[in-house]
């Protein structure tokens, strides 16, 4: 799909402001959305949605079609009337600095908890719990599957599915019903939480939406073994006759890594998934694009082909190549959903099978400008090797900081970066800004970070190390009237200004 020339922020909502430990879908993020109309930006690129799960990666979810209940807005359940303001005061430990999960994740919870104990004792006839009721029915398929799945991991103390009584971990039918009537009152909590994420996500987008504003969402292509699809699915992954995964998903000993990285999610049963004209993938995408505009697929290579490590390995060393299911995908979903606004993160040893399929379903794929410069002109990072059909970036959250690049970067780098760019390296997050807005790429998204110009300290994440990172936090007081004035500046310059509808 053909994109027009606009360019975006790269945020997470959860490195928002605000008064609960991390940002959410309150008044900051409508703020934010301000923000971006008046620096001329056109997209608001955001990571999973998903509920975070191991190192707090919102890539190794419990759902793939779960929001993350952390992001729900405290503030507006207060305006419902069902937490008090005492109820909402801070405690202690809670940064406006940086997201501290192992004091948010209770804090909110509990809130949660006890405004979803006031909503349920709402007397019927009420709108809210009409629209509620409304809001389940509409997403049973696989609403029912998320909440009796969280209901038992909080009974089971969040051990893995497979080590559940055999009838739960088997679905064996009358266990599932004798567990959904013992657990009523958790299902109904977990079953509170969606709704008041989707309907608090959805009233965010549509107004974005009426400012011009996009949202750029993303989906990892993976999903985690202890998660609610896994369990419901269980025929559409590799999995023993335990329920533990076969083989697992990671990428080879390349460059950056001598053992590679061993992400360690199921891989799928592919042949499974064609078999029912890829249902699954169908459903994933259709509920994904009801929440944003603009998707993003990671690790897009996979669907090409993917690396399949025995789970019995440590490191991702001993693995192989295998077939993904390629076109007949992608042309399942265009069936059933119609022309899909899809971005291909195409990062990594891209073979000409993925830049084929790429190409072949009209998907823009990703240049990074820190990868650049390590070698000669013939890098294909470089803008003058761009096309069209690209979307640019100085750096994305996988990436570090521009600054923490530039300060850790070889001569080399350093060199050709300041003859190619024209530059004396004093200003460098800004130096690439400039050169991804003045791209050929039709879309150009820059992070937070950068036009921060922010340091090490403010990266996202660091692929390959478990722990420690998703944690940063952006405040208004780094935010300075000239940095929208010299955005919307280069936005004018180089034709990326939204024209009006």
């Amino acid at each position: 799909m053909h994109f027009p020339r606009v360019s975006g922020v790269l945020l997470h909502p959860t490195s928002l402001p605000g008064p609960h430990g991390s940002g959410d879908c309150g008044p900051a993020a409508y703020h934010f959305v301000d923000w971006l109309v008046s620096a001329g930006q056109s997209l608001w690129q955001i990571l999973p949605l998903n509920p975070i799960g191991a190192g707090d990666s919102p890539y190794a979810s419990d759902s793939a079609f779960a929001g993350n209940p952390l992001l729900i807005d405290l503030q507006e359940l207060h305006q419902q009337g069902w937490l008090s303001a005492e109820e909402l005061a801070p405690v202690a430990g809670l940064s406006e600095l940086h997201v501290d999960y192992a004091l948010v994740r209770p804090y909110r919870m509990q809130r949660l908890d006890w405004a979803a104990q006031r909503f349920l004792a709402l007397p019927a006839p009420h709108a809210s719990r009409t629209d509620f009721d409304a809001f389940c029915a509409a997403q049973a398929g696989w609403l029912d599957d998320y909440s009796l799945f969280m209901a038992l991991s909080e009974a089971h103390d969040f051990r893995i599915w497979p080590s559940w009584p055999e009838p739960l971990a088997q679905r064996e039918p009358r266990a599932l019903a004798q567990a959904a009537a013992r657990h009523a009152g958790r299902i109904a909590f977990w079953k509170f939480c969606q709704w008041s994420f989707f309907r608090q996500w959805l009233k965010l987008r549509a107004y974005a939406n009426g400012r011009g504003v996009k949202i750029v969402g993303d989906v990892p292509i993976f999903i985690g073994h202890h998660s609610a699809e896994v369990w419901a699915h269980q025929s559409l992954f590799e999995l023993g006759t335990d329920g533990m995964p076969t083989v697992v998903a990671g990428v080879p000993p390349d460059f950056f890594s001598a053992t590679g990285q061993r992400w360690g999610n199921p891989l799928y049963r592919w042949p499974a998934h064609a078999r029912d004209g890829f249902a699954w993938w169908v459903q994933r995408l259709r509920q994904v694009f009801e929440l944003v505009d603009v998707v993003r697929i990671d690790h897009f290579r996979g669907f090409a082909g993917y690396w399949e490590i025995p789970a019995s390995e440590p490191t991702a060393i001993h693995g192989r190549w295998r077939d993904g299911p390629g076109a007949a995908l992608f042309e399942a979903i265009a069936a059933a959903l119609g022309p899909m606004p899809v971005i291909a993160e195409d990062l990594g040893v891209i073979t000409p099978d993925v830049e084929a399929l790429r190409r072949r379903f009209a998907f823009p794929g990703m240049r990074i400008l820190q990868f650049a410069f390590g070698d000669d002109a013939r890098n294909s990072f470089l803008p003058h090797h761009h096309e069209r059909d690209t979307v640019i970036y100085p750096g994305t959250h996988d990436n570090d900081t521009t600054l923490g690049w530039w300060a850790t970067a070889r001569e080399h780098e350093r060199e050709f970066a300041r003859a190619y760019l024209d530059v004396d390296g004093a200003d460098m997050a800004w130096a690439l800004i400039r050169s991804a807005c003045a791209s050929v790429a039709d879309t150009a998204i820059y992070a937070m970070q950068d036009l921060l110009s922010l340091p090490t300290e403010a990266r996202m994440n660091f692929p390959g190390q478990s722990a420690g990172w998703w944690r940063w936090r952006m405040q208004w007081s780094q935010v300075h009237d000239w940095h929208a004035q010299r955005l919307a500046a280069l936005c004018r310059l180089y034709g990326r200004l939204p024209t009006p509808e």
